[in-house]
């Protein structure tokens, strides 16, 4: 199987904004949270759609959100929309927790999302969570 070629990541760092990403290795992204204020959420919102714009292929993703404690209302609701897209049906990803709170927010955004989103692992350590991205993709019908 021949490896696609990268593309490029359509992020520009700012001063305001508390996350961070990279390309992985497999060609998916590496997103770290450092808070979830409304300019982050905002950077991170259109971030995720320019990025869901250009989906064409099978992806692996992991969220790194264990320096956030809380997921705000406005976190859910962007993260609903964004996972409402049908394009997040060619992503898999991963989020590494620390908090209890942030996955039972996890796992409200995945039920608003009615079961038509993303194929989110939620995990509480990272070796974790890359084993389990690693498993070969398939695509969901």
């Amino acid at each position: 199987m021949s490896q696609l070629p990268l593309k490029p990541l359509k992020y520009t760092p700012a001063p305001d904004v508390g996350f961070t990403a990279t390309r992985r290795p497999d060609g998916g992204m590496h997103i770290v949270f450092a808070n979830v204020t409304h300019a982050t959420l905002a950077h991170w919102r259109e971030f995720a759609v320019a990025h869901l714009e250009e989906s064409d292929h099978l992806t692996t993703n992991l969220y790194d959100l264990r320096q956030i404690e809380n997921l705000s209302e406005e976190a859910i609701r962007y993260a609903a929309e964004v996972n409402s897209d049908p394009s997040v049906r060619n992503i898999r990803l991963a989020v590494v927790v620390a908090s209890e709170a942030v996955r039972q927010a996890l796992l409200e955004i995945d039920a608003l999302s009615g079961g038509y989103g993303v194929e989110m692992g939620i995990f509480t350590d990272p070796g974790e969570a890359e084993a389990w991205l690693n498993r070969p993709l398939t695509l969901v019908a």
